[in-house]
């Protein structure tokens, strides 16, 4: 049953409290207070450890005309956004979009840079304690979003067992990485809702689901229901309003999770134009906190809120 389109009215989105921003291994940029469920209109920087005062803060909310937003916590989830590591499509298309266009670049996997990037994000999640906290990783059923995926999010070095099955085998899309385990990390399941802009560009086509559980035998595809890419056209694009749509419905049916804690791992196209719908009652500095353009291998942390 298809779910039905929701207004950005009736969805919050918030920068997280917890803080847990990375690009890439760099440290925390700006931290939030803890003690209000969603982002204030000011934010502090990790450098004012001293903070101002209270009442240059109440200045700063009268000035800036917002005041502190509460919901009820059964309302509210964590979301912690991830966009996929360098894709070898990204190396000539970040210089020359009509790069994406090239059929050498069908389902793009990560380049060596890109699992470098995934190993410094990898071990900011881990160090952070944001691993133990994730109960869902989410991911966009393309090669490099479930590289970047399972790399981050995944079990470590896999040992071979009979009875366990590792989430992507050795030299997965000519990774030359070894097998990764699935055993002490949160299951991974791969949505058709978060992928990238959909058509033309064979970038963002997507393989088989037989050859994809080959290549990653313990991420769950069963919510995917045609094997072949039955979405992917080779001469329409998908608009940027029905990628806005295909966002929103997934936001909605991130909320209909029981899990409260949830990482997606998805693509800039998909996160920009998404995002881009919300934030537009706040300070502008909150507003382009949510909605700037990710870079790869960037994690930013959002409190997602049902309204209705």
């Amino acid at each position: 049953m298809p779910i039905p389109i929701c207004s950005p009215k009736n969805i919050f989105v918030s920068p997280s409290p917890s803080g847990l921003n990375s690009r890439f291994h760099l440290p925390l940029s700006y931290r939030y207070p803890t003690v209000a469920v969603t982002q204030s209109p000011f934010r502090f920087r990790a450098s004012d450890s001293s903070r101002s005062s209270s009442s240059s803060l109440k200045f700063a909310a009268m000035e800036n005309g917002g005041s502190p937003c509460l919901f009820p916590f059964h309302r509210c989830k964590t979301i912690h956004l991830v966009r996929h590591a360098q894709g070898t499509h990204n190396v000539e298309g970040d210089k020359n979009y009509k790069a994406y266009m090239s059929p050498e670049y069908f389902d793009a996997n990560l380049t060596q840079l890109g699992w470098q990037q995934v190993d410094n994000l990898r071990r900011h999640v881990l160090e952070s304690g944001l691993l133990k906290k994730v109960e869902l990783v989410v991911t966009s059923p393309l090669l490099r979003t479930m590289q970047t995926a399972v790399g981050v999010f995944g079990g470590g070095d896999y040992t071979d067992r009979m009875d366990i099955l590792p989430l992507m085998v050795a030299n997965a899309g000519n990774s030359e990485r070894a097998a990764i385990s699935s055993l002490n990390c949160p299951p991974i399941l791969a949505v058709e809702l978060c992928r990238e802009h959909l058509g033309i560009h064979p970038c963002d086509k997507r393989r088989s689901v037989s050859e994809y559980q080959c290549l990653f035998p313990a991420v769950d595809f069963s919510l995917i229901e045609s094997d072949e890419d039955a979405l992917w056209k080779v001469d329409v694009r998908e608009t940027k309003e029905e990628l806005a749509a295909r966002g929103m419905n997934f936001l909605i049916w991130l909320l209909s999770r029981k899990e409260k804690e949830i990482a997606v791992v998805t693509h800039s196209g998909f996160l920009y134009h998404t995002l881009a719908a919300f934030g537009n009652d706040c300070h502008p500095l909150v507003k382009r906190e949510i909605s700037k353009h990710f870079a790869n291998c960037e994690l930013r942390s959002l409190i997602i809120v049902d309204r209705r």
